[in-house]
Parts: C-alpha cells; structure tokens; sequence
C-alpha cells in the first residue's frame, strides 16, 4: 500500500488552536472509535494536551466487540494522570449520559465546580463520530452561542446544559501515518476517503482478519460450513452466495470485495474489533512486513 500523507496545513492550524485555548477549558474530551482506539488516537493530543484532565470517549461502541472494549476502558484508565474512559454509541444514543458526568467526575474538588459549567474541549480525527456526539449532546434546539470574550475566533462554544459547555476545534485533525497497519485499519473503518486509497488490497486484509479472529461472522453471514484457506477462494465463495457474477457465471472480485466492506462498516458481520491493548505485533503490522 502506497505510503498516506497528512495534511501538514490542516494540522498545524489545528494544533495552534489546541494550544491557544488549552487554558480556557477544564477537560479535554478524545473521541476515538471503540473498534480502533489506539489507531484512531492523534499522536500529538498527549504532546499539545499535557497533564490536562482527559475524557477518553470510545465511541461507536455498539459496533465493536463488548470484551475487547472491556480491556481498552481498563487501558485507559488512570487515576493518577486525571484519565478516565467511558463507551457510547453516538449513533443511538447508548450512554451519552457518561460524558457530561465523566468531565464533573474528573473536575471533582474544583472550586468553582458549584458556581459554573465544565468547560470541555472536544478533539478527533475524521469519521470517529466527534460531529454525531456533540449534535447528540447539545440537542437540535442548541446551537452556537457565539465566541465567548478572549476565545480564538475559530472555536465554537456549545450551551450542552447547565452543567457542560463544549468547545469544538475545527479544522482536520489528522493521525500521521507512521505505522502503515494504522491506514490499514482506519481505511476498514471509513475513516480515511476511499478514493486516495487502493481499496482492493485492504478490503482482502481485513476479509483476512475476520477469517482469523471473527470466523463464525464470515460463515453465517455469507452461509458457509467452512471457510478456504486461500482468500481468493473465499471471495469466490462470497461473490457465488450473493450473486456477484460477470456475463458466463464468472464471480466480479470487485464487487464481491466491495460487498464484504459495505457489511462490515455497516456492522452486518457483527459487533468486531480491530486492535487489542498493548499488542506488540497486530495482524495488519505482521501482514506488511512479511509483503516488504
């Protein structure tokens, strides 16, 4: 897979933003998918946010396996460097609640915590949901107040409730794709435009991993008593159980492929995830360099 650049323009306003505002919000709120949490996480919010304390919100996690999400929320969890976990589902509403609590939870002992609202700042990359939960917080009867005095021009400030106020950055945060197992897995997840991507050879990657971690999936859904060794094999047998066939019964790869991507992002493989805490060598990090 060709190397994914970054957005150095989008980044570098996003990050002066961060840091011009740092000091006027309590709490910094990550969003990250539940799927991916470390892949979905910027390199530079622990550098920009410091000792800040941080709401690590796992979002989506009604898409991602229930168990592997019970060992990220015990990852992230630090006391002691003012960091705590919570999962929702922005979609369908599951646990919004978690937030608005977890930023007083983490502000506990303030002074001022009887007299105003927490001042929350909210950060992610694209396509994590970070747009669906502050829409889903504030409600369609809330909207913009208005840039409060002192408050860089470009930060929007959301009345949440009594309680919450949320300072969305805008702009592209973007990861920098050192690693090539996290383009892997983020293109998986729609979080990267399938257009600057070779689609082809990623989707086979993660047919791959569902074959390997989650195969009883791939069986009920594409109705086989077994799956082939060969993953050319088993896309033949997906494109001939739903009918992805070119002109002479010959199976269409591409659409076969396309096919098995669609049901996974649309969570109609099952709830999955892709990384698990503290892994050394994960399946898409083993899968590159045995093709260098």
């Amino acid at each position: 897979m060709k190397p994914i650049q970054w957005f150095p323009g989008h980044m570098s306003k996003t990050r002066r933003l961060i840091k011009e505002n740092l000091k006027k919000v309590d709490v910094v709120v990550e969003i990250l998918d539940a799927r991916a949490p470390e892949s979905s996480r910027n390199p530079i919010i622990d550098e920009l946010t410091g000792d800040k304390p941080r709401l690590v919100v796992l979002n989506k996690s009604d898409l991602a396996d229930p168990i592997v999400t019970g060992q990220w929320m015990d990852y992230f969890a630090s006391p002691e460097q003012h960091r705590l976990p919570v999962e929702v589902s922005s979609k369908s509403g599951q646990n919004l609640g978690s937030i608005a609590k977890g930023c007083r939870t983490l502000c506990e002992g303030a002074k001022w915590l009887s007299r105003r609202p927490v001042r929350a700042m909210i950060v992610g990359i694209p396509n994590v949901g970070k747009s669906t939960v502050i829409n889903a917080l504030a409600g369609r009867k809330k909207a913009a107040v208005g840039n409060k005095p002192g408050l860089t021009r470009d930060m929007q400030r959301l009345e949440v409730s009594p309680n919450l106020q949320i300072y969305d950055t805008p702009g592209i945060l973007w990861p920098k794709f050192e690693d090539q197992a996290i383009g892997y897995k983020l293109a998986l997840l729609g979080s990267i435009k399938d257009t600057i991507l070779v689609l082809d050879e990623i989707t086979t990657k993660g047919l791959e991993y569902m074959a390997v971690h989650y195969p009883d999936r791939i069986k009920d859904r594409y109705s086989l008593e077994t799956l082939p060794d060969d993953t050319m094999e088993l896309i033949e047998e997906i494109g001939r159980r739903r009918g992805c066939l070119m002109s002479g019964g010959v199976i269409d790869y591409e659409k076969a492929i396309n096919l098995f991507l669609l049901d996974l992002r649309q969570g109609k493989l099952g709830r999955f995830s892709l990384e698990t805490p503290g892994e050394e060598r994960s399946f898409f990090s083993e899968t590159i360099r045995e093709e260098q």
